[in-house]
Formats: structure tokens, C-alpha cells, sequence
């Protein structure tokens, strides 16, 4: 089953580029990595601890991005807390001290659509198809082994050196007995300012609906600084805030940028 599961990941990546290309030829290619690190207690006693490496390919030409994210994770926890659901993804536990455990994470396919290019007096809108699969170990914990869709509109303007930006969106979460899940609306609210031609610095606001009854909602506020090292890296940083039992209490990370 695993070495099935492994053939309709590569299968699905190497059509997923492929569709990438033939999208158009004149495009730009980008990979990025670095790590997210984030711990909360998400209503308990004692904390859960998630460090991700991700690897994140994007292809993009003038109306499309293609993006592709495959993680590593350590995941520390107690109360069986899974990545990405908070305090509604918790697994029945009898550990009686924390755990930790690591491999590859779910792999996430993304496909954008630049639907209106957003000017000085026009607000940009974008449109977002993802799916999630389940290649994160389930008996591990880090992963539902279901997979998960997900549709999402971003607005943006442009107002000299200040970008606001708005997004909503719907997640289709698989759901089973043992681990119950609902779909969620979700969304985010935030913006940018350039500083200088190579530094930006920016603020968003994140709020997530519960993602079982028993879960709470998630709210998380984000804070950035993006450096252009030349005119093929970039470098950005974050510190990240939770305000819910659905989100980490902090969480920090740093990711590297390089055009191919």
C-alpha cells in the first residue's frame, strides 16, 4: 500500500510539472526552503512542538503559478495534537509523556490563476485550487491519511509603496470515524510596505473556522521582513502570534528563495 501511495505521489508531481511547462514556455522557475518551527499548548496542559523543512517548487508565467510544497516534520506532543488542525485534529492517547516523531509531511499541490492583474488604480484579483495528499505517516500522527481540497480568492491593491491584500477561502477536510473533520471556511487579512528596492516588511492577520466540534478556531497574527539578497535570492523572516486553543501559542521561521 505505501509503495502505491509513493507511485501516485511521483505520478501526480511529474504530471503536475508537466502541465506546468506546457502552460507556457517563457515562464519562471523558483525553489525555496528553510524551516518553520511553532509550539502551543491548543488548550491543554503541555505543549506540541512542530518543526517543518519544507521544500517548495514554483513554476510561474504571466497568468500562472504552479506550486508544489513537500515538508519533513518533527512533531513533540502529548495529547496526539496533528499538524495543521489544532486543537480539533487531538488523537486519543495513553502516552504518559511526550512523544516525538518525523518523516515526510503531506505533500501540497497548488495551482493559481492570475485572474486580474492589479495596477495603481485596478485591485488585482487571484484564484487558488489546492489538494493535499496523504503521504505524512497517519499512524504517526503526522497526518489524517485522508486527502484534503481546498479553493481560495485572494484581492490585492497596489498603493505606491503599501500593498493590501484580503483572502477567503473553503477547505474540504477528509473525514472518518476515528477522526471526525469539517469542512472550514477560512481567510486572511493584511498587508505589505516596501521599504527599499531589496527590503518589505509586512502583517497578517489569519482566522480559520474549528475543524471538528470538539476543536476551537484558529487566529494568528504574522509578522515578516523580506530581504532580496541579488536578483536570484531572497531571504524572508517571521514571528508569528496565536490568540485560540486552535492555533500555536508562537511559532517563528525563515525561508530561502532561489529563481533557477
Amino acid at each position: 500500500m505505501k509503495n502505491y501511495l509513493w507511485v501516485c505521489v511521483l505520478s501526480s508531481s511529474a504530471s503536475f510539472f508537466s502541465q506546468a511547462a506546457f502552460a507556457a514556455i517563457d515562464g519562471k522557475a523558483s525553489v525555496a526552503t528553510g524551516f518553520d518551527s511553532t509550539s502551543g499548548n491548543y488548550g491543554s496542559s503541555s505543549a506540541t512542538n512542530v518543526l517543518t523543512i519544507p521544500v517548495i517548487g514554483k513554476y510561474e508565467t504571466e497568468s500562472w503559478l504552479f506550486k508544489l510544497t513537500v515538508p519533513y516534520l518533527q512533531v513533540t506532543t502529548l495529547t496526539g495534537v496533528i499538524p495543521g488542525l489544532g486543537n480539533g485534529g487531538m488523537k486519543k492517547t495513553a502516552a504518559v509523556s511526550a512523544t516525538t516523531q518525523s518523516g515526510l509531511g503531506d505533500v501540497v499541490m497548488a495551482t493559481t490563476y492570475y485572474a486580474i492583474d492589479g495596477g495603481k488604480d485596478t485591485a488585482g484579483l487571484d484564484l487558488t485550487a489546492k489538494v493535499k495528499l496523504p503521504t505524512a505517516d497517519k499512524k504517526a500522527g503526522l497526518g489524517t491519511g485522508e486527502i484534503d481540497y481546498a479553493i481560495q480568492t485572494d484581492v490585492y491593491q497596489n498603493m505606491d509603496k503599501v500593498t493590501v491584500t484580503a483572502s477567503i477561502g473553503r477547505k474540504f477536510l477528509g473525514s472518518t470515524a476515528a477522526l471526525p473533520l469539517n469542512d472550514i471556511f477560512y481567510g486572511s487579512v493584511g498587508g505589505s510596505y516596501r521599504v527599499s528596492d531589496k527590503m518589505s516588511a509586512g502583517v497578517n492577520l489569519d482566522a480559520a473556522q474549528a475543524t471538528s466540534a470538539s476543536g476551537s478556531s484558529q487566529l494568528e497574527l504574522t509578522g515578516s521582513i523580506s530581504s532580496k539578497i541579488d536578483k536570484t535570492k531572497k531571504i524572508q523572516g517571521y514571528l508569528l502570534k496565536g490568540f485560540t486553543d486552535g492555533s500555536p501559542d508562537i511559532g517563528y521561521g525563515v525561508l530561502f528563495t532561489l529563481v533557477l
